[in-house]
């Protein structure tokens, strides 16, 4: 009686295997992500110069940590 209700307890079921993602499906979002670390890497790393976008050293200060963190000089 016991082995009965022990068993009853305990669920028994089989792992399901769930189907791989298409390719479709995640090609837009890998290149979103893509473009996303790219512009963040242009910010950390080249933002200031001839490059600049933005005028002034505002942007370098926000990013200055991330630029000795990733190897970049900056001064």
């Amino acid at each position: 009686m016991a082995e009965a209700v022990a068993s009853a307890a305990i669920p028994t079921t089989v792992g399901s295997l769930s189907a791989p993602l298409p390719v479709r499906a995640v090609l837009p979002w890998a290149v979103f992500a893509g473009l996303l670390m790219l512009i963040a890497l242009y910010f950390v790393g080249a933002e200031q110069g001839a490059t600049a976008v933005f005028s002034g050293a505002g942007v370098h200060e926000w990013v200055h940590d991330g630029r000795h963190l990733l190897g970049f000089p900056c001064h």
